[in-house]
């Protein structure tokens, strides 16, 4: 019988055989990037990488030199079993990574706010905004500016900014899109930002890198970045769509937890305000927020006047019940008052009778 340790070495060739060829099949997406993000992160990405291996490379060479120079068989090397100190060596061993921790913070606090996923990209094409929603287990991508919702699939035209808002209905989901850059995260109540842009035409993979249950490994769509043509003429096509996407429609969507692929589906147009009111569900008593009664969207700015004005007439009737308090007590002091001077005066009657009170006023008898 063969030993485990032998049959291991023997297998060892093989399998590192066998998973080189499973993936020569893999879709090396971050390498391969298709937008202005996804190429900066790799820059910076294969940069600090570099800047590492100045440290990693050296270490595992005289780690390799060391062990056969001073193997047991070499007579020729020296020994010093007494050594214990060299300020050369700790110069060099604790100024190279010092410098090389300072040139990685300098880039991670650049790169932070350079790819900062909130910041808008500068360009002087108009971007597109998306309000992408994730559900169990699907992506809901509503076009509120050209008023289409799509499930499972995204369309916009090339050397476009996408302005992404992306909300969760359901547990926490990651939004990612591997060749274009960024990966951000969806929660329910809460608005995430990102924004992207894809310089070259093409179909890309989009996916939810986050788990999120049973029917996570189908959350999947499509990401298609087509001419100014072709994105018109896909518009035309969804709108041509007879389904709406309201209220009605996003309940019934929502309660389909499919656990396989979810097919792309159209909506030739959206109620305002949806994505504000799948927000406003999940946030407790915050109703101000997302649709008004009329079912359009309620601005912020219209959301602050009104949290304006609740507020001054919380503190208008609060001020009228304390100026109604006050008269209460007033009016129970003014009446309060003659009833017991009437008290004194009928229990001191013979002593008050020989008093003379004095007149008060303005006028001339009480100067």
């Amino acid at each position: 019988m063969i030993p485990l340790k032998t049959l291991g070495r023997m297998l060892r060739p093989g399998l590192i055989v066998a998973m080189a060829v499973m993936m020569t099949g893999c879709d090396w997406a971050l390498f391969d990037p298709k937008g202005q993000i996804a190429r900066d992160e790799l820059t910076l990405l294969i940069t600090c990488t570099v800047l590492m291996l100045l440290v990693v490379i050296p270490v595992i060479v005289m780690t390799l030199v060391f062990a056969w120079k001073y193997r047991a068989s070499n007579t020729k090397a020296r020994y010093e079993p007494n050594w214990s100190h060299s300020t050369a060596i700790e110069v060099v061993v604790w100024s190279i990574p010092c410098m090389i921790i300072l040139v990685l913070a300098v880039l991670t606090w650049r790169s932070s706010h350079a790819l900062d996923p909130y910041k808008p990209l500068e360009s002087d094409t108009k971007p597109v905004l998306i309000e992408a929603i994730s559900l169990d287990w699907k992506w809901l991508f509503v076009y509120p500016e050209e008023n289409i919702a799509v499930v499972n699939e995204l369309t916009f035209p090339v050397n476009t900014p996408l302005n992404f808002k992306i909300t969760a209905d359901s547990v926490m989901n990651a939004f990612f899109i591997p060749h274009l850059g960024s990966m951000i995260y969806s929660m329910a109540g809460m608005e995430t930002k990102l924004h992207l842009i894809a310089d070259e035409a093409g179909s890309y993979e989009g996916r939810s890198s986050h788990y999120s249950g049973a029917g996570f490994s189908k959350m999947h769509f499509m990401a298609h970045a087509v001419s100014n043509e072709e994105y018109q003429t896909w518009l035309a096509k969804v709108r041509g769509d007879a389904k709406v996407m309201d209220q009605k429609s996003f309940t019934e969507l929502a309660a389909e937890k499919n656990h396989d692929y979810y097919p792309v589906t159209y909506y030739g147009s959206t109620e305002a305000g949806l994505f504000g009111a799948i927000m406003a569900k999940h946030m407790g008593e915050s109703h101000h927020f997302g649709m008004k009664h009329d079912g359009k969207a309620m601005s912020h700015e219209a959301m602050g006047h009104e949290a304006m004005r609740h507020e001054s007439m919380d503190h208008e009737a609060m001020g009228h019940e304390a100026m109604n308090h006050e008269a209460m007590g007033h009016e129970g002091h003014d009446a309060a008052a003659p009833a017991a001077a009437e008290a004194a005066g009928h229990a001191g009657h013979n002593a008050n009778e020989s008093t003379e009170a004095a007149p008060a006023g303005n006028g001339p008898s009480g100067e």
